[in-house]
């Protein structure tokens, strides 16, 4: 047996055990409701803390948690508009809906009074 036929099955216990975790977790969290909302919900943080960390354990969860820090690495990047460009875009935005808004409402009130000229049910 090679060593990726290793890490893989490895990994598929590794994520089947961070699944059971975090169910059981969530199992504990209803099956104790007499306890403290607060004691419940910590608990289930901590066994959801847990799981994830098993599961980072694995191929998908490194390249996961790689994928993420690349992420933030690409939105640290991003030029953000400033506040008078957002408040003029969204003014621009809001023109543009209300004068579609009136354009289609007048087109369906000519084709509404086309249809009635034309079945013969205007008055």
């Amino acid at each position: 047996m090679n060593t990726e036929a290793q890490a893989s099955s490895l990994d598929t216990v590794k994520l089947t055990l961070a699944l059971v975790l975090l169910g059981g977790g969530v199992v504990a969290f209803f099956w104790f409701a007499d306890q403290s909302l607060l004691l419940r919900v910590l608990g289930l943080l901590v066994i959801a803390g847990l799981s994830v960390f098993v599961a980072s354990q694995t191929a998908l969860g490194r390249s996961t948690w790689a994928f993420i820090g690349n992420t933030r690495t690409e939105v640290r990047k991003v030029v953000w508009p400033t506040r008078a460009e957002t408040v003029q875009t969204t003014l621009a935005v809001l023109f543009v809906v209300v004068l579609m808004g009136v354009v289609l409402w007048l087109m369906d009130m000519v084709l509404l009074w086309a249809i009635r000229l034309l079945t013969g049910q205007g008055g």
